[in-house]
């Protein structure tokens, strides 16, 4: 399938695997990527410029096909080494790079003469404005659906894609609620390039995380994800789950006095016991509303050749079917 994604990113299939924190690395990067999507590590996961070079280089030891790596803004009181990160990815031979968080105007000039091509995250049609108008290639439209963090305005991507296609001249791919071929022509309808998956690419065989965590997906419906964070307006999507319940209970109980302190025994620090060591409830972790709609862990291989069969399948007999009556 031809896309200007795909066309863009020099990949197979308009499938992109999200960046997401202790899941995105070498091994799964490298799954996707020779699957025929694009395979992203995630940069801050790394921590310093010497990890993620090193991240990188084990990448392009186990596929040559393109992949990016994600590079997340974040206000911090100690913030990572962001020159020597975005120096480490040029470096690095890597070019595309999955921005989010803050604007990254303040990045783009080095990857842009380096060659680099940017895709911005974006959870409205005006943020994605304002990326298409500092330059970036391309962005990801996140709906209200998605894991992690969808923003404030609370818009589905039934409503978001359709607006930034009316909007938008650079390409975009859907992101939030990405499951299947279904998935994906649905997305092609409403005038995305392609789509992004965080969520499903979690529950596949190559991800690097506990199998707890792939069975916690696998197990869950639709239903059991969580908003956190909404009085610090930086809400984030959640799968339900001990700590989750008690960090509800103290935003409830704390109301407008709410702080971040209040909450950072469930937030802070987390992703390692959940991710590495299996603890299912050390914490909140990023888990979008899909997981309704995931029922096994395939290798991704399996599941991205599954995708195009079934777009393949609705494109030209579902839907030629309808015109044709």
């Amino acid at each position: 399938m031809k896309t200007r994604i795909t066309e863009m990113f020099g990949i197979e299939h308009p499938i992109i695997q999200g960046g997401m924190h202790y899941v995105g690395f070498a091994e799964m990067a490298a799954a996707v990527s020779n699957a025929g999507g694009l395979g992203i590590i995630t940069g801050l996961t790394q921590g310093t410029p010497e990890k993620l070079a090193n991240e990188i280089a084990r990448c392009k030891d186990m596929t040559d096909k393109p992949f990016g790596v994600n590079l997340t803004f974040l206000p911090m009181v100690n913030a990572p080494d962001y020159p020597g990160l975005v120096r480490v990815i040029i470096e690095g031979g890597v070019k595309i790079v999955e921005t989010a968080g803050n604007n990254p105007a303040q990045v783009l000039p080095y990857f842009k003469d380096a060659g680099v091509k940017v895709i911005h995250k974006c959870t409205s049609v005006r943020h994605s404005l304002k990326a298409q108008s500092i330059g970036c290639d391309a962005v990801s439209v996140d709906g209200f659906e998605c894991g992690g963090h969808p923003g404030e305005d609370d818009i589905p991507n039934m409503i978001l894609l359709p607006r930034a296609a009316d909007e938008l001249e650079i390409p975009f791919v859907a992101s939030g609620g990405m499951a299947d071929g279904r998935s994906l022509v649905a997305a092609l309808a409403m005038g995305a390039d392609g789509m992004n998956m965080g969520t499903r690419f979690i529950a596949t065989k190559e991800a690097p995380v506990h199998e707890n965590v792939k069975a916690a997906i696998v197990a869950a419906s639709e239903l059991d994800t969580r908003l956190v964070m909404r009085p610090l307006r930086n809400t984030e999507r959640v799968m339900t789950n001990d700590a989750v319940e008690e960090l509800l209970k103290i935003e409830k109980e704390k109301g407008a006095d709410l702080k971040f302190e209040d909450i950072i025994e469930q937030v802070a620090g987390v992703y390692p016991r959940i991710m590495t060591e299996g603890d299912m409830d050390a914490g909140a972790w990023s888990c979008g509303m899909v997981a309704g709609l995931i029922n096994d862990i395939p290798t991704c291989q399996e599941l991205i050749d599954s995708i195009m069969a079934q777009a393949d399948e609705i494109i030209t007999q579902r839907l030629a079917g309808f015109q044709a009556a």
